[in-house]
């Protein structure tokens, strides 16, 4: 019975992530992209940051389940290079408004990465209570879903998490909201690596 309900949960993911792709290939179709072939934005997309809305790939982000407003603002930032990642920045060039909303729309829509496999019970309610003392349930929400401008933190890739974390703490990136810096200037790297190993598993 278990894993009856075990396929028919990866058959429903499936089902989802199909009808998100098809909301991608919709939206990135019907951008004003003209004749810089948006099947080929898309397929650069989908390539690194995963089809389901998973990444596999060390360092680059989960995009599924985040909020949409959250991805335009990053969309925005990578076009205007306020935030410089070479082949972001160059796969924004050109593209309007509405193509970075229409992008984050379809993005959002792929479904949230599930969490990292086994954990550590111990390790777990350390960090809890950690992200609950400096507020990380706050602003991201208490099932660290994320909202409007800030993002989902839960199941996302460990490895992205704490560096993330930490380039917000050494302020080599810089958030349009410089709270992440003051919550961020009193934890050790081994808070930092305990947030990033909870949030990766957190349901």
């Amino acid at each position: 019975m278990r894993l009856r309900s075990l396929n028919g949960a990866r058959a429903a993911t499936r089902l989802v992530a199909g009808v998100a792709l098809l909301a991608l290939h919709a939206a990135f179709t019907g951008s004003a992209y003209g004749a810089d072939a948006p099947e080929a934005r898309l397929a650069a997309c989908l390539a690194c940051h995963g089809a389901d809305g998973t990444s596999r790939t060390p360092g680059v982000p989960s995009l599924g389940g985040q909020p949409a407003y959250f991805i335009t603002i990053q969309l925005y930032l990578f076009r205007e290079k306020l935030r410089a990642v070479e082949p972001m920045n160059q796969m924004l060039l050109g593209a309007g408004n509405d193509d970075l909303r229409n992008m984050a729309d379809a993005l959002s829509r792929l479904p949230p990465p599930a969490p990292a496999g086994a954990s550590d019970p111990e390790r777990m309610a350390k960090a809890r209570s950690l992200a609950e003392q400096h507020r990380c349930n706050f602003c991201h929400n208490a099932d660290y879903s994320g909202a409007e401008n800030v993002p989902r933190l839960a199941g996302q890739r460990e490895d992205y998490l704490a560096k993330t974390l930490r380039d917000y703490k050494s302020g080599v990136r810089r958030g349009y909201d410089a709270s992440m810096a003051d919550v961020l200037h009193p934890l050790s790297d081994e808070d930092v690596l305990d947030l990033a190993y909870f949030l990766a598993r957190v349901r």
